[in-house]
């Protein structure tokens, strides 16, 4: 897929006040600075589309991208902001819920996990959340560029033994690196599958 367009439609706390042309969706999410707005400029081709930044919880609301005239990139609020006052942490909760369990339009949330690192608590739970709820999922692991090719396969491979503890058959999952643009032909590519199916 190349993507000629892509323009912001609108920003939403609740999924009664999305846009109202319906069409298909694909949603990002993942813990505070994994990456998230750097991953949604590079697949898009666009730096600005999505704000960048150090502080945690710049995005509080669902935001919506239309892209191609065709469908929607969602950029979702991230979770487990630590520091973050419990009313404000609770509010970012209530939004991505009601997103995740009663947007019909959603085909496919992408969680986002930094592979520096162990998969965490937090990461684990989320998804476990969304696979009770059947809810379909995928992981893109950010910031590849940070460890070099074996560091990183043995990071990944650590990561899915630990997913495997709880879940029987793991959802798909990509590599990505935003400085370097690795993930992109094979994200934007399996959500074009995903819209020919429908």
């Amino acid at each position: 897929m190349r993507i000629s367009e892509a323009i912001f439609a609108g920003s939403s706390a609740r999924v009664s006040q999305k846009p109202k042309r319906k069409l298909p969706e694909f949603a990002f999410i993942g813990r505070s600075n994994v990456g998230k707005s750097s991953l949604i400029n590079m697949l898009t081709g666009n730096g600005k589309l999505a704000m960048t930044s150090s502080t945690p919880g710049k995005t509080k609301v669902v935001n919506h991208f239309l892209i191609n005239d065709s469908w929607y990139l969602v950029d979702l609020p991230g979770y487990g902001y630590a520091k973050l006052p419990d009313k404000m942490r609770r509010e970012l909760t209530e939004v991505i819920r009601d997103y995740i369990h009663n947007s019909e339009e959603m085909q496919l949330l992408f969680v986002l996990v930094d592979s520096r690192h162990d998969i965490g608590r937090i990461d684990t739970d989320f998804l476990a959340e969304l696979g009770e709820n059947g809810i379909p999922c995928a992981i893109i692991f950010t910031k590849a560029d940070k460890l070099g090719p074996v560091a990183l396969s043995r990071q990944i491979d650590k990561d899915k033994q630990i997913l495997s503890e709880t879940w029987e058959e793991l959802p798909p999952m990509f590599v990505s690196s935003s400085a370097r643009g690795d993930g992109r032909d094979e994200i934007l590519s399996y959500i074009t599958s995903i819209l020919k199916d429908l």
